[in-house]
């Protein structure tokens, strides 16, 4: 296995990924990785303004919420202090939970995705995933866990918009299989299961991720 990777999970609301992010990071630190785990939207100024927005504590149009993920996930990548960037250069591994492929899919749904995509050529080019781990769940599964696990309901969680978006995800990977490393894992089966299959196909990377710029 390649040191020095970068691993992106993607999935729609309620997929399982914050618990195979986790087990993930454990089995890469056995096996001798300084790991980094992040998310998107990040803590940072431009993230909270978009965790404002899916709390219902503001308000803006899709495409307004599409440019500040672009402007996100840029600070994301070339933050000084945090960046993934800087993370990698200190030789870290980088899982991180959800990147552009989330973009793709729930912003997708709102506007042209050749839009989104090229909205975010520039993080692309900085840095693309050895590993696009998508864990696929049906909107029925998703919203029976979010009801579950749930007090009130984010923006984007409905059972039509997450039908959308599981569509807008494969319709990305299929436009982008060419450029992108995708695994595909059902989610629905028990948490160990589907962490034994992630485990697999991270285990066959032979190459740690390049960066420009």
């Amino acid at each position: 296995m390649g040191k020095n990777l970068f691993i992106a999970f993607e999935g729609i609301d309620g997929c399982g990924k914050s618990t195979q992010v986790k087990l993930l990071a454990e089995k890469l630190t056995e096996a001798g990785h300084r790991v980094y785990v992040t998310c998107e939207p990040t803590g940072g100024p431009i993230g909270s303004i978009i965790r404002d927005i899916f709390n219902h504590r503001a308000e803006a149009d899709h495409r307004t919420i599409a440019g500040l993920f672009v402007a996100d996930r840029l600070d994301h990548l070339l933050n000084k202090k945090e960046g993934m960037l800087k993370m990698m250069e200190e030789g870290y591994t980088v899982i991180t939970d959800r990147y552009y492929f989330s973009s793709y899919a729930y912003h997708g749904t709102h506007m042209p995705m050749d839009w989104v995509i090229d909205s975010n050529s520039l993080s692309a080019g900085l840095l693309r995933p050895n590993l696009n781990i998508y864990i696929d769940i049906s909107p029925e599964v998703s919203m029976q866990r979010l009801n579950a696990g749930r007090a009130s309901m984010e923006l984007y969680e409905t059972m039509e918009n997450l039908t959308l978006v599981r569509s807008k995800y494969f319709e990305a990977f299929e436009k982008l299989n060419l450029q992108e490393k995708i695994f595909i894992t059902e989610g629905a089966r028990s948490p160990e299961i589907v962490a034994a299959d992630i485990w697999a196909e991270v285990s066959r990377l032979e190459t740690p991720s390049s960066t420009e710029g």
